[in-house]
């Protein structure tokens, strides 16, 4: 299934006089603040998030999984539902495959096919947290970290032909995240188990491409649950840096332990030139890969205001990769997608209308109210207008969901795919 311009523009039509009464009675109130409304817009428009190749089937978890039928059962269906949501958002304009769920059997019909949805191919990722069958080696007890020089060679190689598969496909980043760690005291050696990790990450470097980066993922726990070796920032940080110039830490906003000062551990990254990408999602209690901005909007909020300050200041950090890394499993994950993809937008919006400046100054003078006062304000607008002019001028759906439905996207794939069709992945 493809959505053509017409299809959206019909969508649209009843709700474009009500948009303009909207977006003239916000524009006019920014523009009166001194906000120069244009450059959000284009900001907007230009700031694409990738979706990964696993969120486009029905979630799971280890006590079941739940289909919505009409899932894509090979890559080619995923990147044309990539198509599906870039086309009703116009900012999901990438992909993110996951090796080897995701390995292209014909790799130019792959481009062309998302060249022709106006898609791009991100960062790949690697796999090493589950054995796949043609492996001899199993990862039960870690891979690059692993006490057997045998299995960190499986990872390292599987991870070069990762970035081998991603450079045929135009990819500049490689993303490495590690379920690697320990369930019981005295079961792995700290020190050892970093060691290795931190050698076999090297090697994987040597085999970057000069334009790509390395992006070195951490989480405190699962699904180890007594000690993870990358289990928090400074730990991706420092094996970033032991690496080199290319590689990165990526912040994944389910990866913290409860409370955790994300937007603290943005800026210092950013201060540092080591930010190199981000993984949207959002969670009550642990790593829930919940809808973005569905339980915490105001800390969404708080994180981009770091990130937005660290975009316009710290020119020593390069541009970020954004993905959203939710899957929630009572929910047609196109439309928890598209929620994400609102979300972000969202937040990132609210940050635009921040007065940096104002609130520097406030920040100097010690004034805490008037620093409270300042964020609140911008987080207290409703952008939404904003996000609905710039998916408009792009030719994306005034509202996506409503388009979505009213279209009855879901019900097509399910005509053309079935109900029996189950997408790779977790």
């Amino acid at each position: 299934m493809k959505l053509e311009h017409h299809h959206i523009q019909d969508a649209n039509n009843k709700a474009l006089k009500s948009h303009k009464d909207h977006f003239h009675f916000l524009s006019n109130h920014l523009t009166n603040k001194g906000i120069h409304v244009d450059t959000i817009i284009k900001k907007l428009q230009d700031f694409q998030v990738a979706i990964p190749s696993w969120a486009l089937g029905a979630g799971g978890t280890r006590f079941g999984r739940f289909s919505f039928y009409g899932e894509p059962s090979n890559l080619e269906q995923k990147i044309q539902d990539v198509g599906l949501i870039h086309a009703l958002t116009q900012t999901a304009g990438a992909v993110s495959l996951h090796i080897p769920w995701d390995v292209p059997e014909d790799y130019n019909a792959i481009k062309q096919l998302a060249n022709s949805l106006d898609i791009k191919f991100d960062a790949v990722n690697s796999n090493t947290f589950q054995d796949q069958k043609e492996s001899k080696e199993s990862y039960k007890y870690g891979s690059l970290s692993n006490t057997s020089e045998a299995v960190r060679e499986q990872a390292i190689q599987h991870n070069l032909d990762v970035i081998n598969i991603g450079n045929k496909l135009g990819s500049k980043s490689l993303t490495v995240w590690l379920a690697d760690g320990s369930c019981f005291p005295g079961q792995n050696n700290f020190q050892t188990a970093l060691q290795n990790t931190e050698n076999s990450l090297k090697t994987i470097y040597k085999g970057l491409p000069d334009d790509w980066k390395m992006l070195i993922e951490y989480k405190p726990y699962e699904p180890n649950f007594y000690s993870t070796v990358i289990q928090d920032w400074g730990t991706s940080f420092m094996l970033a840096n032991a690496c080199g110039e290319k590689a990165y830490s990526l912040v994944d906003l389910g990866h913290h332990l409860p409370n955790s000062n994300i937007e603290q551990i943005v800026s210092i990254l950013m201060l540092k030139g080591k930010l190199g990408g981000f993984h949207f999602n959002d969670s009550k209690y642990g790593d829930d890969d919940l809808t973005v901005g569905s339980i915490k909007p105001y800390a969404l909020f708080l994180i981009f205001n770091e990130l937005v300050y660290g975009m316009q200041n710290n020119p020593q950090n390069p541009d970020l990769a954004w993905m959203i890394d939710a899957s929630h499993n009572v929910k047609d994950p196109l439309e928890d997608i598209i929620q994400s993809l609102e979300a972000i937008q969202e937040a990132y919006a609210k940050a635009l209308l921040v007065d940096q400046n104002l609130l520097k100054a406030a920040q100097l003078d010690n004034d805490v109210v008037t620093c409270q006062e300042i964020l609140q304000d911008a987080y207290r607008t409703d952008v939404r207008p904003l996000l609905e002019k710039a998916r408009l001028e792009s030719g994306g759906a005034l509202n996506p969901i409503n388009a979505y439905r009213t279209l009855g996207v879901r019900n097509q794939l399910i005509k053309e795919r079935g109900k029996n069709t189950i997408a790779t992945g977790l």
